[in-house]
């Protein structure tokens, strides 16, 4: 039995292990790299593997980086099934066609402005002084109804033009397809995943539906065990219940432990810190009349950011100010809590579903929906709160708050997530914490994207006890109190430095540890 990992090896996106026997071949995960653009399309694209020779997948969680080239295996001849939990089901009935979405309007985005620029160079010859008028005459030629761009016309002209166009990973129709295949399953029950393999699901305590998997598999006469933990989660979150340690007695001795390892040096904020943290950053942004804008994911993140500020206005601790959720997929991922209480943790059924609340709606909060009404939520000058998509600042609506309210020193970036290398997030993180470091002296940090520099004026803060994976400790916390024995450890999901400090870490508290590369098989003994 070999386990060859094809993404997430090393770094943090495109989760992708593939687990092969003589009779069997199922994926574990099927995620999108996220970071350059350039870069992340041409991993994105390029399939490692004819997607044909594989029975299913088991999919430990709905974030696209785990999820988000599913749609390129069934568009390209992959027939079996997709396993999960149900509410990883639910979620991804809604997070593909987004994805899918937001890749088709951003490429459509950029096709825009390389048109336009194409258009303004040939129109004036080459010069940057173009007159207002000309400019208007050249957009309108690209939009439709005053402000819609016009793809058909954007294309025309792109063609004429001999440009490049930007074309989308996938369609919106290759992503509903995909959900053709998805089959939800409950945690603790066994099924069958392939010829000689079985897969029982537990809790993970990432985000909801997320699952730690435990694999039998039968090959020549022999048994072997493998765990899968996809994303661990944190101890003592909110909502959801925490990662199982209790394991049923047939799933406890694992010949491979295939480990995630985001935060392999590093420790989080305590949770308790939560609250007071986010408390003090409402009241100094709201002190300076400025906006808090929030990048996060849809899916996990949003849900945790909607519960921590319905507790801080429920206790009269910061001024009840606008909430907005900009971001039509966390409006449909919020509906899909709704329909999973059964996943929630005793403190959230004490707190609020045994007084008859929903822990995510509150009079303050606004879910946005249309283009119209976000686009007039950009303008807004009064303090405010925005939530938006994507979490990493790599696409989606939060491009476009971005670009309004970067500039303002009132206004606060505030990071709840992890940052992956190479995405706009992470600069944003890095430079402004060094602006800061520097006492805003001098020059602010100029930023570039949407093809436009901007100036990194606004203040930015992390609260990193928000994040959905645990950190080090936590970790460790997960192997010595969990009642699995196991026999060797893969550490996968973490960029190289943390990856290999962990293994160090874990070497010395005696267990075998491997640090795969991407495309390296491990032999399963």
């Amino acid at each position: 039995m070999f386990l060859t990992s094809y993404g997430a090896a090393r770094e943090v996106t495109g989760s992708m292990h593939l687990l092969s026997t003589d009779n069997d071949r199922i994926l574990l995960d099927c995620g999108l790299f996220q970071g350059r653009r350039k870069d992340a399309d041409r991993k994105n694209r390029v399939l490692p593997f004819d997607p044909g020779i594989l029975n299913n997948i088991i999919l430990s969680h709905a974030h696209i980086d785990h999820s988000g080239r599913i749609p390129l295996l069934t568009r390209n001849g992959f027939t079996g099934r997709i396993l999960s939990t149900r509410a990883t089901n639910d979620a991804c009935d809604y997070l593909l066609p987004d994805s899918a979405h937001i890749q088709e309007t951003d490429a459509l985005y950029l096709n825009y402005k390389m048109v336009r620029a194409a258009l303004s160079d040939s129109t004036s010859g080459g010069r940057s002084n173009l007159s207002k008028r000309k400019k208007k005459e050249i957009k309108k030629l690209l939009k439709k109804n005053g402000h819609r761009l016009d793809e058909e016309a954007i294309n025309t002209w792109a063609t004429k033009l001999h440009l490049d166009a930007v074309s989308p990973l996938y369609t919106s129709k290759d992503a509903e397809d995909a959900l053709d295949c998805f089959d939800g399953r409950p945690y603790r029950t066994p099924f069958t995943v392939g010829t000689d393999m079985t897969c029982t699901l537990y809790e993970a305590g990432h985000i909801l539906g997320s699952a730690i998997s435990i694999i039998h598999a039968k090959e020549n006469g022999r048994d072997y065990t493998v765990c899968y933990t996809g994303d661990l989660g944190r101890f003592s979150k909110p909502i959801i219940r925490d990662p199982n340690i209790k394991f049923a007695e047939a799933d406890q001795n694992i010949d491979l432990l295939i480990m995630e390892s985001t935060y392999g040096d590093r420790e989080h904020e305590p949770v308790i810190d939560l609250k007071p943290r986010m408390k003090k950053v409402l009241l100094d942004t709201i002190d300076r009349n400025g906006t808090v804008l929030i990048p996060s994911f849809a899916y996990g993140r949003t849900q945790e950011l909607l519960y921590v500020i319905h507790e801080l206005y429920n206790e009269g601790s910061v001024p009840r100010i606008p909430v907005y959720v900009d971001s039509p997929l966390a409006t449909n991922i919020t509906k899909v809590f709704g329909e999973h209480p059964e996943v929630y943790d005793a403190e959230t059924h004490d707190t609020f579903l045994q007084k008859g609340k929903n822990p995510f709606l509150f009079s303050q909060v606004e879910f946005v929906s249309s283009v119209e009404a976000s686009m007039q939520l950009m303008k807004e000058k009064k303090s405010h709160i925005v939530i938006s998509a994507s979490g990493m600042c790599e696409a989606g609506r939060i491009l476009h708050h971005l670009r309004y309210k970067i500039h303002d020193p009132n206004n606060t970036i505030l990071i709840v997530g992890y940052m992956a290398n190479n995405t706009l997030g992470r600069r944003i993180l890095e430079q402004g914490e060094a602006y800061e470091a520097a006492d805003r002296h001098g020059d602010p940090p100029l930023l570039k994207f949407l093809n436009k520099e901007y100036p990194l004026k606004a203040r930015v803060v992390k609260i990193g006890g928000f994040s959905a994976h645990a950190d080090k400790n936590e970790m460790l916390q997960f192997l010595k109190t969990s009642d699995l024995k196991v026999k060797k450890i893969a550490l996968v999901h973490g960029e190289e430095d943390q990856s290999l400090a962990f293994a160090d870490t874990l070497k010395k508290e005696g267990y075998p540890v491997i640090v795969p590369r991407a495309g390296e098989t491990v032999s399963i003994k």
